[in-house]
């Protein structure tokens, strides 16, 4: 039986006591400040925009947002998460608001973001909680894309950051994939090269470390069954049968259960993951292990009623300004390990 005992981050199973960590990913659907930027194209969400983006309504997307980041999987383990990836964020503007919020100012996050090239100006981002995580080097990554005709296709960049949790070397790979836009089919090469350079960025961490703990997170606008995470970064649902330079995707069992974190004509899709490398399935003694998965889904994050009606409550529906959240779930995993273990770290 676990107990989540009221220490920070602590839980007790069978005698022994562990330490947790948690890590989620959220997409924010779109989350621009209201100011007019000429170098990309956020006209729309202006004030005097398509869909009168005003301050009013920003700072209520920043509440709301704020407190579902505090609360992200608080039916495991009641403290906000350590270390957030995020996407379809417009500047490091909109995190400072976020983190600053009262809802999670207390938490003191730090900020890792780069601006990327992206037609429509999103990126994405790593919160951090600064007592459990120290970062030591981070660079965005390019995703180069050309169309058929040759033209570059401009979209996310990779994020890589790598530091220390609680003293043990961490790797993360935040990732935003191109969109299913023109079809599944069609975009499906996109996605095809987004898993490559992941392939590539783990493909380095292994020349430097055989055994390296490495976490990919993101909108993968692929579900977990699919070939870009199958056949191209070698993800499975399986413990059993991971071996070094593949991954672990704990989200696919979810799938295959009928979870989701986005609907879609009454469909509903897992594009939201994490993916762990096997050094968290079979851990040197003392270090953080795999231990729990999950999608952040309570009530209020939901449409109440109507035509999609237990959809994920978003901010605009239909063009209309629904006062809602995104249009996706988060999703998260816990990670623990013996209380004993020396910490690194100093308050």
């Amino acid at each position: 039986m676990l107990t989540i005992l009221p220490g920070p981050y602590t839980l007790a199973q069978d005698m022994h006591t562990y330490r947790i960590r948690k890590l989620a990913f959220y997409n924010l659907e779109n989350l621009f400040d209201t100011v007019d930027d000429s170098l990309i194209f956020d006209d729309d969400r202006t004030p005097e925009g398509k869909y009168r983006w005003t301050v009013e309504r920003y700072r209520e997307k920043i509440a709301h947002l704020s407190a579902v980041l505090a609360e992200i999987g608080s039916t495991v383990s009641p403290y906000s998460p350590d270390l957030i990836g995020l996407c379809e964020v417009e500047n490091r503007k909109v995190l400072d608001d976020l983190v600053r919020h009262p809802n999670l100012r207390d938490n003191n996050y730090g900020i890792i973001h780069y601006d990327s090239p992206d037609e429509r100006g999103i990126d994405v981002a790593l919160l951090y909680k600064r007592k459990a995580f120290t970062p030591l080097t981070s660079n965005s990554h390019r995703l180069l894309l050309y169309d058929r005709d040759g033209k570059r296709d401009y979209t996310r960049d990779v994020l890589v950051v790598s530091g220390l949790l609680d003293g043990e070397e961490l790797h993360l790979l935040v990732n935003h994939w191109p969109s299913r836009s023109g079809g599944q089919a069609r975009s499906n090469p996109y996605r095809r090269a987004a898993a490559e350079l992941n392939r590539h960025i783990l493909d380095s961490l292994l020349t430097e470390n055989p055994h390296p703990a490495v976490v990919l997170m993101g909108d993968l606008n692929d579900n977990p069954t699919d070939e870009s995470l199958k056949k191209v970064l070698g993800a499975k649902g399986n413990i059993f049968s991971l071996a070094e330079g593949e991954w672990y995707n704990p989200m696919e069992g979810l799938y295959r259960k009928g979870s989701g974190t986005l609907a879609y004509r009454d469909k509903w899709s897992l594009f939201d993951q994490i993916l762990l490398s096997p050094s968290f399935i079979k851990p040197a003694e003392g270090n953080y292990r795999f231990w729990r998965v999950g999608i952040h889904h309570p009530p209020q994050l939901s449409t109440g009623h109507g035509r999609f009606r237990g959809y994920p409550l978003r901010t605009y529906s239909g063009g209309r300004y629904s006062g809602g959240y995104s249009d996706h779930l988060p999703v998260f995993i816990c990670l623990i390990r013996e209380a004993g273990t020396p910490l690194l770290w100093h308050h």
